[in-house]
């Protein structure tokens, strides 16, 4: 099968950063599905695999974890999905990725691809709704307040990949008042968009801007990049006895500043279920079967903003150069694998 990999741990420029490979084709394990790919989106956890983790010697690495296809084959164990079924889902960091024609994955992360999408749009948001809907239900248990805080969560970065599905879940599934930060226009428009009743400067500082709105502190606070930059900003403005969530990957933080606050503080990965074989791990499936129904239904909207192309190395580069620039709105996603 045709895939995308790499050997050693490069910059994007560099020439063996991805390449064109050929690999064996993969056979289904127990619970397993094998899924023929369709369509792939691009986001910062390949970035961060693709500079930090080299392949084991001898071997090639395969990045991707979000992907739409239609499952070939399914292992003696499986009983979910059967072939031909259409499926959609961001697959396990500690097991190849779906940069190839065929990809396996356990079927309890799995979910039945939205019928009213298309393949790309469809492969724009299994890892961004899996990240965001743990952060904002089960980590900061947004649907419980907090006594004496407005009701109202600030999204830290909500034009990018996981903050323009979070802006989207807050603001149709609960009653908060939805605030996201973004620094352009451009992103800033598509955070209005989206369902945000109010956008906000992030180049600014965050306790300045956000009490311009007059709203009161919020209960709640979900930072989906630069926390180190933003923590004690945040930390200001957050409500006492607040909740704070985030995703990226600081180098070091400070938690401390949050004591004065009694601030809970709430750490986002949306493989833990995967990677430790979590006795609730189909629970990702049912969450991407959920959003699947939220999209068909009107709920929810594709956050996909750039198609480019088939799956290839030279594609892949590309989109992974947008991504490191810190400059993507949405999702950028690449389709089929060409003639």
């Amino acid at each position: 099968m045709r895939a995308v990999g790499y050997q050693q741990a490069l910059p994007i420029a560099e020439h063996g950063s991805l390449v064109d490979i050929e690999l064996p084709d993969p056979s289904p394990g127990a619970r397993d599905l094998l899924v023929k790919v369709r369509a792939v989106s691009v986001n910062p956890v390949d970035t961060k695999v693709r500079r930090r983790a080299p392949a084991e010697p001898g071997q090639w690495k395969v990045l991707g974890w979000d992907v739409a296809g239609i499952v070939r084959a399914v292992g003696p164990e499986a009983s979910l999905f059967r072939p031909g079924d259409e499926v959609f889902y961001a697959g396990a960091i500690d097991r190849p990725g779906c940069n190839s024609e065929l990809h396996l994955v356990d079927e309890r992360i799995v979910g039945r691809k939205p019928a009213s999408l298309g393949w790309a749009e469809a492969a724009a948001l299994p890892l961004t709704a899996i990240t965001a809907w743990e952060a904002m239900f089960d980590r900061l248990d947004v649907r419980r307040p907090v006594r004496g805080g407005t009701q109202a969560i600030l999204i830290v970065g909500g034009a990018g990949g996981v903050g323009s599905i979070a802006v989207q879940l807050a603001r149709t599934l609960t009653d908060l008042t939805v605030v996201a930060t973004a620094s352009r226009p451009e992103t800033q428009t598509w955070a209005r968009e989206l369902g945000a009743h109010h956008v906000i400067d992030h180049s600014r500082p965050l306790s300045e801007a956000y009490g311009e709105l007059g709203l009161g502190a919020p209960s709640f606070v979900f930072s989906t990049t630069q926390t180190d930059k933003h923590l004690a900003e945040i930390a200001k403005l957050i409500a006492p006895q607040g909740r704070f969530a985030l995703i990226d990957d600081p180098g070091g933080l400070d938690v401390s500043v949050f004591k004065q606050k009694s601030v809970s503080f709430h750490w986002e990965l949306m493989y833990t279920r995967s990677l430790f074989g979590t006795v609730d791990m189909g629970a990702q499936g049912e969450l991407l079967n959920e959003v699947s129904r939220l999209v068909d239904a009107g709920t929810l909207r594709t956050t996909l903003t750039e198609t480019y192309g088939p799956i290839n190395a030279a594609n892949l580069k590309r989109a992974h150069a947008l991504i490191e620039s810190g400059t993507a709105k949405g999702k950028v996603v690449l389709e089929g694998f060409g003639a």
